[in-house]
């Protein structure tokens, strides 16, 4: 459990034996598979916390989250919304089930990404993208009977609303009932796949199932996935950016000098302030 709303499997730092550097600029994937909450009258979730010097990005598949930062943004996260925070240099943020979700409870199921930064931008001001459903462009497959919808980067020939600091593609695909989507990521990029619903999937001639993450060989560039009777893929794919990296908590810097200065900046108040 993180905090008592969210009950993740952590796939990668520690869920795999790879290095680092066949994930980056992925640091973290935090994968909610569906759980059953039950009615309340206090919103479970995590309080108050510090980041710097990366990205957190919350997938909602079911249920709603309630997000509140100390540079005053705050929002919604409801299902098929995408919330692409950029702590860069600080900020102190919390994250609930939303209210009225937490009284009627319900099914929940998210996924929250963390994307490194690369260092010359790790102490840019901080920015909050609020991206919608709606707001990604949706792509109708040539097999007739599956779609995908574009966050960040380039696929299937549409682009993705998302701002990035660095290059980055991050989509969904639907596959219907016998759906087939074949596409290409560029090579060399990191890139894996994530089985949020259905059926096994197919990806490469290997079998996938449900709730898994497949992490793909960045030898080649085609990739093809298939489902007999359909499912649902997170699709990540990002140019690794090939520089040290320094972790400790909530901060993911590149010396242990800047993680020690970050601890201190938040003793100091330098994060701004929140009430839990």
């Amino acid at each position: 459990m993180v905090g008592d709303g969210f009950k993740v499997s952590n796939f990668f730092p520690m869920g795999y034996n790879i290095p680092q550097d066949r994930l980056s600029p992925f640091f973290l994937l935090d994968y909610n598979a569906p759980v059953e909450f039950s009615p309340t009258d206090k919103p479970r979730g995590v309080g108050v916390h510090p980041h710097r010097g990366f990205e957190t990005v919350t997938f909602a598949f079911q249920g709603k989250v309630a997000h509140h930062d100390s540079t005053g943004n705050s929002g919604i996260i409801g299902e098929g919304d995408v919330q692409w925070m950029t702590a860069a240099s600080g900020v102190l943020h919390k994250e609930y089930h939303e209210a009225e979700f937490a009284r009627k409870g319900g099914t929940f199921h998210m996924a929250q990404l963390w994307v490194n930064l690369p260092a010359k931008h790790k102490m840019e001001t901080p920015r909050y993208q609020a991206i919608k459903s709606a707001d990604m462009p949706e792509v109708q497959l040539p097999d007739g009977r599956s779609r995908a919808r574009i966050l960040a980067g380039e696929l299937f020939g549409a682009k993705g609303p998302a701002k990035t600091w660095s290059p980055i593609i991050a989509a969904t695909i639907e596959l219907g009932a016998d759906g087939k989507a074949g596409f290409e990521l560029p090579a060399g990029f990191n890139s894996t796949i994530l089985v949020v619903d259905g059926d096994a999937a197919v990806i490469n001639g290997s079998e996938a199932p449900v709730h898994h993450l497949v992490i793909l060989a960045n030898d080649g560039t085609a990739v093809e996935v298939t489902s007999a009777n359909g499912a649902t893929l997170l699709v990540l794919s990002g140019e690794p950016l090939n520089e040290p990296i320094a972790a400790y908590g909530p901060f993911v810097m590149n010396t242990m000098e800047e993680i020690h200065q970050a601890m201190a900046d938040v003793q100091a108040g330098k994060f701004g302030v929140l009430a839990d």
